[in-house]
């Protein structure tokens, strides 16, 4: 068969991913490093250029439909506008996502603590609201990593209190939003600066990040964590400062209950970052791609 550019290039990214140390293996300690499991046959149709959807149902929950569940709180990478419409990084890449495999999207907006519970319960094909990568959930899902994310400190405008470090957080009242892995990695730091004389902090959980920053504005938590983009988002409008960036940073990842559906969005990733549409996309947002030749399933 005759191969296209965009064929050849991917057949490069997954030669060259056999070879290379995954960004996995540069996060935290406790999280596992990459060791691809699957790979898209680098002789077969690229996804995009397949005649009509290229899968349907099963995998798919509704033939021509690709559903996907995201907490949209998170300003700029994904929240509701003034017009009530989905908008930022995470939906544009669903859109896309779909776009490249003739389905159409379609989302269900819900707070985070239902998304993998939903994806047991077939309420949706793939979550798309920036999983981190741990180990736990790879026993559990599918996993895409396919951004690298961090977590920050927010406080209130022009830093009152002079925070620069996780220990000015001890004895203060710190916000995040509930079972996520921004509350996983504050609740260890908490420990740590505990178990080294520290006070501890008074950790609340709210169910979005919209409700965290609001009890910040409203004087009733000291400061919140949130995501790196969440946070210089907020930031950069004025509103509350950055005070700590760049903590624990972990890639996030596409999540899936079948792993037919996830090697065919996997193989249009890495269709993406061959013509370059995964990196403009993530640029244009400010987020931080992740360091690895190819997308795979694991």
């Amino acid at each position: 068969m005759t191969r296209t550019p965009l064929l050849l290039a991917i057949v490069a990214c997954l030669a060259l991913s056999a070879l290379t140390t995954k960004a996995g293996a540069r996060a935290q300690e406790a999280t596992p490093a990459f060791t691809p499991t699957t790979a898209w046959d680098p002789v077969g149709t690229p996804v995009a250029a397949a005649a009509g959807p290229a899968v349907g149902s099963p995998p798919l929950l509704q033939e021509g439909k690709l559903v996907m569940s995201i907490n949209a709180t998170l300003p700029p990478i994904q929240y509701v506008d003034e017009n009530g419409e989905l908008k930022g990084m995470r939906v544009e890449l669903g859109e896309e996502l779909a776009r490249r495999l003739g389905l159409e999207a379609e989302w269900i907006n819900i707070q985070f603590d239902a998304m993998i519970p939903g994806l047991d319960g077939d309420r949706w094909d793939m979550i798309n609201t920036g999983l981190y990568f741990t180990e736990e959930r790879v026993a559990l899902m599918e996993l895409i990593p396919f951004q690298l994310n961090a977590i920050s400190i927010s406080v209130p405008a022009g830093n009152p209190a002079g925070v620069d470090a996780t220990a000015d957080l001890a004895g203060q009242t710190v916000a995040v939003e509930i079972g996520g892995y921004e509350e996983r990695n504050i609740r260890e730091i908490d420990a740590e600066q505990v178990a080294a004389g520290l006070e501890p902090m008074e950790i609340r959980t709210f169910n979005t990040f919209a409700d965290s920053y609001q009890a910040l504005a409203a004087g009733q938590v000291d400061a919140v964590v949130s995501s790196d983009a969440g946070a210089k988002f907020y930031g950069d409008r004025g509103s509350f400062a950055r005070a700590i960036s760049g903590l624990r940073g972990s890639p996030a990842t596409l999540a899936f209950k079948s792993r037919e559906l996830a090697e065919v969005v996997a193989a249009v990733l890495n269709e993406m970052k061959a013509d370059g549409a995964y990196r403009e996309l993530l640029d244009r947002y400010g987020v931080t791609p992740l360091d690895v030749d190819c997308f795979a399933v694991y």
